[in-house]
């Protein structure tokens, strides 16, 4: 099971999660979010790109450099494109109303030519069942999924949604399975099954404050999640 860390922010504590045998971080760029990954006038340009930075450098110690995933909310495709490339993303989540045409024109501009093997994630908001249906105007759009609970804003609500709906889930989409999970529900997701469900996303529950993760914390998540204690 892959696992996703969202709402990364800071450079220590990105480089401290990238430790932890993750497969993706996600870092948010939008404006209305307690996790915005602001701009800052220094030749390193984005914190992100701060810390990346040092991730590349340990390398040479054999530091794994994980997934970066650029998280979007009904944004201009020029300012994703430009964040794509700046970060050399691996994965666009969009977030908000994003439309199939909106995702085959990100694909055309950036493949093959900018970032050949980027990935869309289309996250859908679940509030009842019959929300799960409105993946079908993804497919053969988008390569990968999000389940997430539906909220006001747009995710990061902390707020879980009942996974059994997601049995109603027929499509040939692989998914991430999202929705306020937190340090005790290792069992719970572990007891979670669906052939399409490719991992699991995780965000506030684990932070101390907006941004920032309890590494500890989620260091004895990803041992249970992995049977490693």
């Amino acid at each position: 099971m892959k696992i996703k860390v969202c709402g990364m922010r800071e450079p220590d504590n990105i480089l401290a999660v990238n430790e932890l045998g993750i497969d993706m971080m996600g870092f948010i760029f939008y404006a209305k979010s307690p996790r915005y990954v602001q701009s800052v006038n220094t030749h390193a340009g984005i914190i992100p790109n701060m810390a990346n930075s040092k991730v590349k450098d340990s390398t040479e110690t054999g530091t794994r450099l994980t997934k970066k995933v650029g998280v979007f909310v009904n944004e201009m495709p020029q300012t994703v494109i430009t964040h794509a490339y700046n970060y050399e993303l691996d994965y666009l989540q969009l977030h908000g109303d994003e439309s199939p045409v909106y995702i085959d024109n990100l694909k055309r501009t950036l493949v093959p030519d900018i970032l050949p093997d980027v990935k869309i994630i289309k996250a859908l908001s679940i509030r009842e069942a019959d929300d799960v249906k409105r993946w079908r105007q993804y497919e053969g759009h988008a390569d990968m999924l999000l389940f997430d609970t539906h909220c006001e804003g747009y995710g990061g609500s902390g707020e879980q949604f009942p996974w059994a709906v997601l049995d109603n889930y027929d499509g040939n989409i692989p998914f991430l399975l999202s929705g306020g999970i937190g340090p005790d529900d290792a069992e719970r997701v572990k007891a979670f099954h669906h052939p399409m469900c490719l991992g699991i996303d995780l965000n506030s529950k684990f932070e101390s404050e907006p941004g920032v993760k309890n590494v500890e914390m989620l260091r004895t998540f990803v041992r249970k999640i992995k049977n490693e204690e």
